[in-house]
Parts: structure tokens; C-alpha cells; sequence
């Protein structure tokens, strides 16, 4: 659906023709087709007015985002410290925090004892990635990832941060990453959801984050763009069971009778939500045949399920989310957001991290063997990270076993694999202390424009009118798409 499509199916016949507009609109109407090479044919062929709006030739066709929400640790998992052991419970160089804002948490802190990671490191694939030995499976397939060590954000608490790296923004309210690709590529299957969240449970809960469903609004897209929240129970969706007693035949007449009333309201006032909500009970309906298949894994071979390892069958876990994510790709689910929690480790890291690892390392590179046995893996991106990092300096006590670690926006690492991104590639650096970025930063929006030109958008151009502006998830500051993330 393209977006002049989903605008004009909004405007209602009496609404037109009250405008007084019409040989104007239908002019300004067919010379916007033209320029988007819209024709007639189109209007019967969603896919060919799909592609009619990218902007490039897009290398990704969805897109799978597993989010470790807390900030994980990037010297304990991907950038290598080594040179720290020699400053072990040394304190922090003023000369390297350079005065940079703390958090609450450890500004207070008489001192800033540095905290050598206690995990052992190899490089590994020709890429020469170095890895941590709490990602074994992970370190199997650095060829066909493209690792980004120098993450950058502003924001240094969780909920601005994980808002700015969902959204674009620190303020909520916006639409999400997900949102945006919903509205610019359209739905691909009409019996699911275009964008599809997953919470996963992770199997230490010591510090667990809140995590709102604002994080998958529309905001001031449309309301069938947000993300449909599935559970982890015997209903995915709440209600989308009929209450006992009550037949498909009867919730059809249900629906068929709110469905007329809906239409009514529409029509007097013209309001896009009126729609939406037709639409989204019509999906609803739908979806009652749709998604008991889709959660069903018994169809799934046991070599399959092996890939993602033992939690698989685990109802929740992020190893079965995974496996369905894989499910909803294929069945047309444009964007599927998995959120697994307890990265923030403020304490007993190393406690807490083997948990965290187990939970998340063989079924991300089960993820992306299965893509890749199914031909999905070239036009599926995959994307892995948090909002922020983690200090050098630990928090509170220390001891070679046991140290924890605060916030840090200044550098973290995220990795994308599949989906026209550069595979064998390990992007920026950061100096000895993993606390400044050296070379070669990537912005939050530097990141999302990148993603959005693999899914053939360009940032500058892929805008909502809003309140008067031009909106866009890159928002009003320069922002590039990084060619060197991209194959």
C-alpha cells in the first residue's frame, strides 16, 4: 500500500466533494501518480505500488529486532579491553571521563574504580571480531554480521533512552522504528498484523525494567501501524478467543452490526481512527484463524528446534520468540520487535551475564541459520543491541569476581546481520577504556537512517505532515545513512 494509496482511502466521498476542489484534486491527484509512477494497473497490484514509493531499490524486505533492554555490557561481550587488567581498581583518568555527566547512581561516588572485564576474549571469522567467551554460538557466524562499536546517544536513563532509540526522539508520544516501516511498506499478509511485538521472560529477573506499550505506538501515524503485543499464555492476543457460548457465526453478526455503526460515524465525521478500528476488527476476526497456526510450533521438525536450543519449548522464552519471529517473517510480518530484559547491571555483572548469554546467544545465531535455510535470511534484516552501554569504572564495591556497571551513552555496540548489510564487518573504535568513541561514531539516527535506506527509504524524504512539519524518525538534526554498514 503506497502512502498517497492510504491517504486518499481515508477521504471520504461526501468529503471530497464538499471541498469544492475536485478538478484541481483530480489534477494534483494524477500528476503525484505519475511522479510516483503510479498507474492504474498499480491500484490492482499492491506490491508494484509498494515498490512505486521506495526511494532506492530495497535490499530488505522486514525486519527482525531483538532489543536487550537495560544497556548491555559492551567491554564484557564485544569490545575488547585488554590493557584495562593493568588498571585494575585504579581510578578513572579525569583526562578520559573529561568531565562528561554521570548518572545519580555513581556521581556521588568518592571514587571510580576501574573493573577489567573477567570474561576471556578471541578473535574470530576474517573479520578478526573479537568476541567474549559468553557468546559462543554468536562467535560462530561474526562473518555474517556487521558489528557497530561506536554507538553514540544522548540520553543516560532508561526511559529517554530506550524511548530516543525506539522512536528517535527522548519524548514520548512518537512513532516507533516499527511504526515507520508498517506505514512505508504496508502489510504483506492480511490475516496478521504488520508489526508484531514479543516481550520475552529472561530467566534471571534480579533488575527487570519497565517496559510500556508506548515503546510500539503509532503516535501520529495511523493507528494500524502500532505494534500488536503478543503473550506468552495460552491466548497471544487477549480476547481474540469467543467467550464460551459464543459462535464464529454470532461474533460475525457482532462485527458485521459495529462494522455498519462504525461506517456511519465515518462518513458524518471523517476521522482515521473511526477506520482504523473498522480495520482492526476485521483483522481481529481474521486473526482468530490466523494466529493458532502461526503459535502452533508441532509442525516445527525437531532439527529445527534445535537450532534455537533447549528453552525452545519454554512458553515465553526468548529462544521460542525467536523461533516464531522466524514464523511471522514468512508469513509476511513486516517488523517483529522481541524486547528480553535484565541487562542492566548496576551489579553482580558477572553473576547475572552467563544467565542473560544463555538465554540469548544460541538462539540469535539459531535465528539466523533457520533465515538462511528458509531464503529469508538476504532480505531480512536482523538487528541486536540496547539504548545505552555500561562504565569501565564499576559501581559501588569491586573484586576481580564480582563488579557492577552504570550507565554509558558515550559508546556501546549493536550488530545487524541478514538484510543488505555488510557482512565481516566491524565498524568504529573506542579508546582503551571503552568510555570515548575514536573513530567512526554512529548516532542513533545514523543508525535508524541506515535502516531505513536497506528497506529503500530515504531519511530526509520519508516524512508525515504533522502539526505543520514535515515529521520524520531522523528528526530535524544532520543524520547520514552509513555506507560502510550497507553490502
Amino acid at each position: 500500500m503506497t502512502l498517497l494509496s492510504e491517504y486518499t482511502r481515508y477521504e471520504t466521498r461526501r468529503q471530497f466533494f464538499a471541498q469544492g476542489k475536485n478538478a484541481l484534486g483530480f489534477a494534483a491527484l494524477t500528476t503525484l501518480m505519475q511522479r510516483a509512477g503510479i498507474t492504474d494497473a498499480d491500484a490492482s497490484d499492491p506490491a508494484a505500488a509498494m515498490r512505486a514509493v521506495n526511494h532506492f531499490a530495497p535490499k530488505a524486505k522486514r525486519v527482525i529486532y531483538l532489543h536487550m533492554v537495560g544497556g548491555p555490557s559492551q567491554m564484557d561481550l564485544y569490545d575488547y579491553k585488554p590493557k584495562m587488567k593493568e588498571f585494575y581498581d585504579k581510578d578513572l583518568p579525569d583526562s578520559i571521563r573529561m568531565g562528561q555527566r554521570l548518572t545519580g547512581m555513581t556521581s556521588g561516588q568518592a571514587r571510580f574504580p576501574i573493573a577489567p572485564s573477567k570474561y576471556s576474549f578471541k578473535q574470530y571469522g576474517q573479520s578478526g571480531m573479537w568476541v567474549s567467551e559468553m557468546l559462543p554460538y554468536t562467535s560462530r557466524m561474526v562473518d555474517d554480521m556487521c558489528f557497530i562499536r561506536s554507538m553514540h546517544t544522548e540520553a543516560i536513563n532508561h526511559e529517554p533512552g530506550i524511548t530516543l532509540m525506539q522512536t528517535g526522539t527522548q519524548i514520548s508520544g512518537r512513532p516507533c522504528l516499527g511504526s515507520w516501516v508498517s506505514y512505508g511498506l504496508g502489510s504483506a499478509n492480511n490475516d496478521l498484523p504488520t508489526f508484531v511485538v514479543l516481550v520475552a521472560k529472561p530467566t534471571n529477573t534480579e533488575q527487570i525494567q519497565a517496559i510500556s506499550a508506548r515503546l510500539w505506538g503509532s503516535g501520529y501515524l495511523p493507528g494500524e501501524h502500532a505494534g500488536v503485543g503478543f503473550r506468552s499464555g495460552v491466548d497471544p492476543i487477549l480476547y481474540i478467543n469467543n467467550p464460551p457460548g459464543v459462535s464464529a457465526g454470532a461474533r460475525r453478526n457482532t462485527l458485521d452490526g459495529l462494522k455498519a455503526l462504525n461506517e456511519i460515524n465515518y462518513q458524518q465525521v471523517g476521522d482515521p481512527e473511526t477506520h482504523t478500528r473498522i480495520q482492526q476488527y476485521e483483522m481481529a476476526f481474521r486473526m482468530q484463524s490466523s494466529v493458532p497456526e502461526l503459535t502452533d510450533l508441532a509442525s516445527e521438525p525437531a532439527s529445527t528446534k534445535e537450532l534455537y536450543g533447549p528453552d525452545v519449548d519454554k512458553p515465553g522464552s526468548f529462544a521460542r520468540s525467536a523461533l516464531l519471529a522466524r514464523r511471522m517473517a514468512e508469513r509476511g510480518v513486516r517488523f517483529v520487535q522481541i524486547y528480553h530484559n535484565n541487562w542492566d547491571h548496576h551489579s553482580n555483572l558477572p553473576g547475572r551475564m552467563n544467565y542473560q548469554c544463555m538465554d540469548v546467544d544460541q538462539p540469535c545465531w539459531g535465528l539466523i541459520q533457520d533465515l538462511k535455510q528458509r531464503g529469508l535470511y538476504d532480505d531480512t534484516l536482523v538487528i541486536w543491541g540496547g539504548e545505552f552501554g555500561r562504565t569501565i569504572y564499576s559501581q559501588g564495591g569491586i573484586s576481580p569476581d564480582k563488579y557492577g556497571r552504570d550507565h554509558h551513552p558515550r559508546c556501546f555496540t549493536m550488530w545487524m546481520a541478514g538484510g543488505g548489510s555488510k557482512p565481516g564487518t566491524v565498524h568504529g573504535e573506542t579508546d582503551e577504556f571503552s568510555y570515548n568513541i575514536v573513530k567512526d561514531p554512529v548516532h542513533i539516527h545514523d543508525f535508524h537512517a541506515t535502516v531505513l535506506k536497506l528497506l529503500g527509504f530515504d531519511h530526509e524524504r520519508f516524512t508525515v505532515r504533522y502539526q505543520g512539519l514535515d515529521q520524520r524518525l531522523t528528526g530535524v538534526e544532520p543524520a547520514k545513512a552509513i555506507a560502510a554498514l550497507m553490502a
